[in-house]
């Protein structure tokens, strides 16, 4: 197969970075542009880049010059990852698929926008077939795409399953969040050590809303969200990468720890999505330790791409709770990215 020439907008940042490795050696993609902000162009990415990964920098990408963040710097690529702020995608995306291009976005600006789907292949891949919509609407010869927040990426993965054995009427979840997921610099030091931040800016909105459209219907006039309740916690504390998450869950049918355990450790999605080159052989991996999951131990689990599920008990108020680890900046960010890009061109969309 042939690679693709691929863009990275936003290429310095720490979900700019994991791109950046993981299309190093991508089957699929070939990375042939990256973009910074107007005062980095034209610089190598060496020098312009403040490199927080273990490895080394990717060659050749080591020694290419950053472009400006615009449609004309990505003219010879066939799809574009983002990871620009949500500030600066709102305005630069809709140019990109505008001018032709295929976007796959890490960026929260167009989320919630109805005719934009919003990603994750093995939970809802059918809600692809909003582009339609999206290309008639807007007369755009491109697409944009989005996938969703780091936190709802394990949350909606874990609850796709149950929803479709046993029905959703109501979740509350609270999250234990990495402080890798406010990037970097991130939380200053004397503000997380020896202690728990109970307030993540717009981050609860993002779980109630999101979870829901994940979970939800699309139709002609867009997404419509699912029909159960979220109530959602989020809360930064210092742990490095991986988030974790307890959920509990009413089910419309109920259903026993075993049962819903066997679903969550049986759950395949298709061949399409499972044959995709960044796809985990197991997306959700049930551990029966009762000290399980942890994000040190588990967030790494397939490569950073399944999320891990233990504590499976009755609850008391609802039906059922859980815990969840989900590695925040690799599904819940740049492997959701791409993840999503390779679902794109398996579908015809990038050519």
């Amino acid at each position: 197969m042939e690679r693709i020439p691929a863009g990275i907008l936003g290429a310095t940042g720490i979900v700019g970075q994991r791109l950046v490795r993981a299309l190093a050696s991508h089957p699929w993609f070939a990375l042939a542009a990256i973009t910074a902000s107007e005062r980095n162009a034209g610089e190598r990415y060496r020098d312009a880049c403040a490199w927080k990964l273990p490895s080394p920098i990717p060659e050749p990408t080591a020694s290419m010059r950053l472009r400006p963040t615009g449609a004309s710097a990505m003219s010879d690529v066939g799809i574009v990852f983002s990871a620009l702020p949500s500030a600066a995608a709102r305005s630069i995306e809709p140019q990109l698929a505008e001018a032709g291009l295929v976007v796959s976005s890490n960026a929260s600006a167009f989320r919630k926008v109805p005719d934009v789907p919003l990603i994750i292949p093995e939970v809802n891949a059918d809600h692809l077939a909003l582009l339609e919509r999206q290309r008639r609407t807007r007369g755009w010869p491109g697409a944009l795409v989005t996938n969703p927040n780091c936190t709802v990426s394990g949350i909606a993965t874990v609850l796709k399953p149950l929803a479709d054995a046993f029905g959703l009427r109501a979740v509350v979840s609270t999250s234990m969040q990495a402080i890798s997921g406010a990037g970097h610099p991130g939380v200053a030091a004397l503000d997380i050590v020896d202690n728990l931040v109970p307030w993540i800016p717009t981050e609860e909105e993002k779980i109630e809303a999101e979870t829901r459209l994940l979970l939800g219907s699309i139709d002609a006039s867009g997404q419509s969200p699912g029909g159960f309740d979220v109530s959602a916690h989020a809360n930064r504390v210092a742990v490095s990468h991986g988030h974790t998450v307890c959920l509990s869950i009413g089910l419309q049918r109920p259903a026993e720890p075993t049962e819903v355990a066997r679903v969550l450790a049986t759950y395949r999605p298709t061949s399409e999505i499972s044959e995709l080159p960044s796809a985990p052989s197991r997306v959700l991996r049930v551990v029966e330790a009762p000290d399980r999951p942890q994000p040190r131990l588990d967030r790494d689990a397939e490569a950073g791409m399944a999320v891990t599920v233990g504590r499976i008990r009755p609850c008391k108020l609802l039906d059922i709770r859980l815990v969840l680890v989900v590695h925040n900046a690799v599904r819940g960010a740049a492997g959701g990215s791409i993840l999503n890009g390779e679902l794109l061109r398996r579908r015809g969309f990038v050519r």
